[in-house]
């Protein structure tokens, strides 16, 4: 395995005991039929990282809000499991700069394509399992949705955006509002990546990407909590 994917193996805090698992997630069909690798790209992995992401999600839920209907439960789960969330994860995770991408994907704008994004982190998750099993791609899961599951607020099924609490932090410490500027867009009409500059008090605090403006300015936001948190 090379050095950048062993870097991602630090950022994710899982190491691989079979690291080819690691590179086969990473791997877009772009890549493994432009190279002709048989049975060497992502999309079964992301079949099964899909199933496993609510599996854990949804017995999570069950255990924390044994009192919610069938209903409820759903409507978080899909919130969770959705592929905005999933997406702002892997940017989160910066997994575009790990893809193994085709020469048409890379012109494209490839490493930050929504969809090619969430099934690098669905077969990433699928990777963990098959390489240590359920409770390590467990622990893994949790990890990755600690803020979202923290957000939830009981019975009202609210979710406070990163924007807002970024707001109320700044109020707190006294500092001036932020200011959001989008410094980039790649792709085409119907496939935008966004990214957006945070600026407090003329200070650049973070930047993020997203398919929308408002995406790409959430992220902004959460990288900017993490840092005066």
């Amino acid at each position: 395995m090379d050095r950048p994917s062993s870097e991602l193996e630090a950022r994710i805090g899982y190491y691989f005991k079979n690291r080819s698992l690691l590179s086969r997630a990473l791997t877009h069909s772009s890549y493994a039929n432009e190279y002709g690798i048989a049975l060497g790209d992502n999309e079964q992995l992301e079949f099964l990282g899909d199933s496993i992401i609510g599996f854990v999600i949804s017995e999570l839920l069950l255990r924390q809000h044994p009192k919610f209907s069938e209903g409820q439960l759903s409507k978080l789960k899909a919130h969770l499991v959705s592929s905005d969330n999933l997406f702002q994860i892997a940017t989160r995770l910066k997994l575009g700069q790990f893809l193994k991408l085709g020469k048409g994907e890379e012109k494209t704008g490839g490493r930050l394509k929504k969809a090619l994004l969430v099934d690098a982190s669905e077969a990433l998750v699928a990777a963990i399992y098959l390489d240590g099993g359920v409770e390590l791609a467990k622990e893994f899961v949790l990890r990755q949705f600690a803020n979202d599951l923290g957000n939830i607020v009981t019975g009202q099924f609210t979710f406070k955006d990163y924007k807002s609490r970024l707001q109320e932090k700044l109020q707190s410490l006294r500092f001036p509002p932020a200011e959001y500027s989008v410094v980039n867009e790649i792709g085409p009409d119907h496939q935008k990546c966004f990214s957006v500059q945070l600026e407090i008090g003329g200070e650049t605090m973070a930047e993020g990407q997203g398919e929308t403006k408002k995406n790409a300015e959430q992220e902004a936001a959460r990288e900017a909590l993490e840092k005066l948190e």
